[in-house]
């Protein structure tokens, strides 16, 4: 199987998981560290690209675990991580990355933070290594194997 075929149907499979789980993911924690995994998936490589804009407001606007909370509210975080990121990135993913450590305290709700940064990261068919990178060290932040995620 050619790995884009791998990622689309990982990327699948995430979103699946994550409907199933719609009413346990309700939480500030969640929704905070899921804004903020969009983020530092979106600028990963130094750039956020106006297309990675639109995938997090199309995700947003589209995902039923998301729709729990109110689109504005999820924007503004979103746009709130980016810009930590964007002043000074390796300052920046430290605050970013414990955002995303907030999770931690519920494991169903940490893998979906996981699930969320692969969906944004293979959305354009290409997860490439620096959003893996990315991936994984949030998953390290949430105390999950990478592994578990084929990181």
């Amino acid at each position: 199987m050619a790995l884009w075929d791998r990622i689309r149907e990982s990327a699948s499979t995430m979103q699946t998981q994550l409907t199933a789980k719609k009413n346990d993911l309700r939480s500030g924690a969640f929704r905070d560290a899921s804004m903020a995994m969009c983020a530092l998936v979106a600028a990963a490589d130094g750039t956020v690209e106006p297309s990675e804009r639109q995938r997090v407001a199309q995700l947003i606007a589209t995902n039923e675990v998301l729709q729990n909370f109110p689109a504005d509210d999820l924007r503004r975080r979103f746009e709130d991580n980016l810009d930590r990121l964007t002043t000074d990135f390796d300052f920046g993913r430290v605050s970013v990355l414990q955002e995303i450590a907030k999770a931690k305290k519920k494991p169903a709700e940490a893998r979906a933070v996981i699930q969320i940064g692969i969906v944004i990261g293979g959305a354009d068919g290409d997860f490439d290594k620096t959003e893996q990178a990315v991936v994984r060290e949030a998953c390290y932040a949430l105390d999950l194997p990478p592994h578990e995620f084929d990181l």
